[in-house]
């Protein structure tokens, strides 16, 4: 169904105030998006949504960003607030200090309790009468529930626990299946008469399809991309395309068109979104979760579940990553002839918009995607799937790792099985072999056949000889391969690897003769791989070592670098340094935050502030020490207050020093990519169990949603 917005930028905003956002992973499977920056926001939604692939399909990752710029007015209020108390009173200012006597035992217990940084643990319960703020009744222990409280139980008894039901039979998906459809992009609306667009120097109204097209380009006017010869050369071609006749004879030349009157009006726009109302912000919220609550959910097998991504796509450019050859073509608008939508029989079909129909209505109870169209510039099919935390998704991800488990217990026999084949006398052999080794070893993708068309990246198996490098001996280590390829997304693989001296032979072998454009594995594919691998066992496939790999490695660094003496802060630097361990295996890289750099600086001022603090408590402590030897009750109370206070402020510069360290550290990695996709869950739940670190300093909300099956059989003892 068609909603009509005012303009794509309020379409933006709507999107931008959705709870949750979606993404694609390494199988095309939805996964949680990370909230936009600051600059990301900027952008509207039409051009937030040309996504770098074309399809979504990248791993995107998913953190928590903990820095006070990116916290609403009333969260930074609220610490703001929180830090003056969690002070020694003497690092205060005068006028900033709280007058004593509305200050109670309790609530100075609870300051000197509080970090400024981190809250690893909620207030205790009031164990004696406490009164209704608003009500005035009083409340006593073991009566009425607060009504957060009771909301929070009642979420927590409707949640769906079908881990603990029986399974299905092969192949079967669902029993009923019905939903409201997909919710289309809002339609074009021509620009206001004063927006000009000038060919030539010379004013030209366009018709409105060549027109919508020019917009896109308008957006990205300050945006490298526009500067690509690739990108400017698909673009001009696919805008020609939808031009008029008249058009198409005068428009030839790109230079000569004057895209800056529509580029400032999409900036004014923007900046009139960013100074919109309190109260024109919510009311467009408000119309969001109206959408949302409407089109958002769907009930399967008599259950309701939450869709993942029920709003289509608009139209726009294609990115593409890295040197993407189709970059700059047209991504056409999705229409309801374009729709494949899938349903159970004896449910009521959605209507498509008035005047549309469907392409094809579908009851197909063995896949799991409620609608599903192509995408016009890489051929793509593409999906609407239900949410992370639903029970689809969770079966799915259940199976992987347990496949993975599974692999655990096989891979010392496909190990000797595949080191025996590097002396094969059939080279096709030899080389499937020396590929298992690398996905094994390096957590390779199997890489798939590229058409022209597409981007050149490349796995294990489309490796081409220009891709490695031998060296015999190579900074004291021997039987070195250098490896410089780009991967999934066009991502640098980069990588100096001794491996064993016959796979060295090997590979010089399989280099013969050959140029370097030449495919190292030329008797290899990965269809011919993945056959192997399910004869060696059920389920078994390129990807499932990828994720055998991770989680294996996750829980041999959380044994290596956990100490069970550690604070909560030390224990969680442990954690991200076992999951950089994973991310760095898988390539799992990204580029360095914008807000890095000020990030640290704001984090350095901190840690001086609170090292002069701390050594400011210990003259104190010393000087309280002196006079309560032989002093009186009241110089030994100030005393052992001292030394309260300077036990916190330590705690809080070792919770800072470590905040420090892992910050810098994850600059240049992804850690939510593999934290997501490729770890068990079960792994990190029974580590926060048996180390007695809160489940929600390593998962969000919207994670321990996706991960509530592992959260709840999951133990302390769990092994994968």
């Amino acid at each position: 169904m068609e909603i009509k917005q005012e303009r794509d930028e309020d379409f933006s905003l709507q999107t931008s105030l959705r709870d949750d956002s979606m993404d694609d992973d390494d199988d095309g499977k939805l996964m949680i998006k990370e909230e936009p920056t600051d600059d990301e926001s900027k952008m509207d939604y039409t051009e937030s949504t040309m996504d770098m692939s074309g399809d979504r399909s990248q791993i995107k990752e998913e953190e928590e960003d903990d820095e006070d710029d990116d916290l609403p007015m009333a969260a930074r209020m609220a610490k703001m607030k929180k830090e003056v108390e969690s002070e020694d009173e003497d690092d205060v200012p005068l006028m900033a200090r709280k007058k004593p006597k509305k200050e109670s035992a309790k609530k100075r217990k609870k300051a000197d309790s509080d970090y400024d940084d981190e809250e690893d643990f909620k207030p205790a319960k009031k164990k004696q009468i406490k009164k209704e703020k608003k009500s005035g009744k009083v409340k006593q222990e073991g009566t009425t529930e607060s009504p957060r409280k009771k909301k929070k139980d009642e979420e927590e008894q409707e949640v769906w626990k079908w881990w603990e039901e029986e399974k299905k039979p092969d192949g079967v998906k669902w029993n009923f299946l019905e939903h409201k459809g997909p919710v289309f992009a809002p339609p074009y609306e021509p620009l206001p008469p004063n927006v000009k667009f000038y060919y030539n120097e010379k004013e030209i109204k366009l018709s409105e399809p060549a027109e919508e097209v020019a917009t896109f380009y308008a957006r990205m006017l300050d945006h490298d991309y526009t500067t690509k010869e690739a990108f400017n050369t698909n673009f001009m071609t696919d805008w020609r395309s939808v031009m008029s006749s008249k058009e198409k004879e005068l428009i030839k030349d790109l230079r000569k068109c004057n895209f800056k009157h529509m580029h400032a009006y999409f900036i004014k726009k923007s900046e009139e979104r960013k100074a919109m109302s309190k109260e024109e912000k919510k009311a467009i919220k408000e119309e969001n979760e109206k959408i949302a609550k409407e089109y958002g959910f769907c009930m399967i097998d008599g259950h309701k579940e939450k869709i993942g991504n029920f709003k289509i796509e608009p139209p726009g450019l294609f990115r593409g990553r890295g040197e993407h050859p189709k970059m700059g073509k047209l991504k056409r608008r999705v229409v309801a002839e374009d729709i494949i939508i899938n349903c159970s029989k004896d449910s009521k079909v959605p209507p498509p918009p008035p005047g549309h129909r469907w392409r094809e209505v579908r009851h197909d109870n063995s896949v799991t995607w409620l609608a599903s169209w192509t995408e016009n510039v890489q051929g793509q099919v593409k999906y609407i799937m239900l949410n992370p935390s639903s029970k689809l998704k969770g079966e799915k991800d259940w199976q992987k790792y347990e496949t993975a488990r599974k692999l655990a217990s096989s891979i010392d026999k496909i190990r000797e099985d595949y080191t025996a084949d590097w002396k094969s006398k059939e080279m096709r052999i030899r080389q499937r072999a020396v590929a298992m080794y690398f996905i094994d070893k390096l957590a390779l993708r199997a890489g798939n056949e590229k058409d022209e068309d597409q981007a050149d990246t490349v796995g294990c198996c489309s490796l081409r000889v220009e891709h490695i490098q031998l060296h015999e001996e190579k900074d004291g280590k021997e039987n070195v391969v250098v490896f410089d390829f780009l991967g999934k997304d066009s991502i640098r693989y980069y990588n100096e690897v001794p491996v064993e001296k016959r796979v060295f032979k090997n590979l010089v072998l399989f280099m013969e003769n050959k140029k370097p454009e030449d495919d190292l594995f030329d008797r290899l594919n990965t269809a011919v791989l993945n056959k192997h691998l399910s004869e060696l066992m059920d389920g078994l496939t390129a990807k499932v070592f990828r994720t055998f790999n991770a989680s294996w490695t996750l829980q041999n660094q959380l044994r290596e670098l956990t100490d069970p003496d550690y604070t909560v802060a030390e224990k969680l630097l442990a954690y991200n340094r076992a999951n950089r361990a994973v991310a760095i295996l898988c390539n799992h890289q990204r580029a360095v935050p914008k807000t890095h750099d000020k990030s640290m600086a704001n984090l350095r001022e901190k840690l001086a502030n609170k090292r002069q603090a701390v050594e400011d408590a210990e003259k104190n402590l010393k000087h309280a020490k002196r006079d309560a030897k032989n002093g009186s009750a009241k110089e030994k109370i100030a005393a052992d207050k001292a030394k309260k206070t300077l036990d916190r402020l330590k705690e809080q510069l070792l919770k800072l020093e470590v905040q420090e360290t892992d910050r810098e550290e994850n600059k240049t990695i992804a850690l939510g990519t593999s934290k997501l996709n490729y770890l068990d869950p079960r792994i990190s739940v029974a580590w926060c169990k048996k180390f007695d670190v809160p489940i929600d300093k390593i998962y969000n909300k919207t994670q321990r949603d996706k991960f509530r099956w592992a959260i709840d059989m999951a133990t302390a003892d769990y092994v994968f």
